[in-house]
């Protein structure tokens, strides 16, 4: 198993994975995002792919890439009451589904904290939905822990 930078011609297959990730999402809520994966989302991943301050990094397994994740370094300027915050964040992230619980998520997170470190990053940051438990049983266990929550209040 190799978790590296992806190349580009690797793109299409991101995009594959990227598919389950929001064929999951309408599955869990359905009345906030929208089925199938148009165009504009399949090329989307050419905009992360050239922006400076995003990386795709890929796990490859029996030459198949078998997961991804979606890095963003994000700065926000200090504010009257907050302070500077300059930290990595995981964007997407997605194990296939046929290598979910195979340590393909653990190496694409392993990777991901020694390239962080790497950056000079003392912090690590991702956002999750509520009904994803497999996902926030997997982030927990490797040792993320909740900070903020988003609530919602529907009528």
């Amino acid at each position: 198993m190799s978790v590296r930078l992806a190349k580009e011609n690797e793109l299409e297959r991101v995009n594959e994975l990227r598919r389950q990730v929001n064929d999951l999402h309408v599955k869990g809520r359905s009345d906030i995002f929208k089925p199938g994966f148009p165009k504009e989302l399949s090329d989307h991943v050419y905009t992360i792919w050239s922006d400076p301050r995003q990386r795709i990094v890929v796990c490859e397994r029996d030459g198949v890439i078998s997961g991804y994740a979606v890095l963003n370094h994000i700065t926000r300027p200090e504010t009257p009451f907050m302070t500077e915050r300059d930290y990595l964040d995981i964007d997407e992230f997605c194990v296939d589904e046929a290598y979910r619980r195979t340590g393909v998520g653990t190496e694409l997170m392993q990777f991901i904290r020694s390239y962080a470190e790497e950056l000079g990053f003392s912090r690590i940051e991702l956002n999750m939905w509520e009904f994803n438990a497999d996902a926030l049983a997997f982030y927990e266990e490797i040792g993320f822990t909740t900070y903020r929550r988003y609530m919602e209040w529907i009528f």
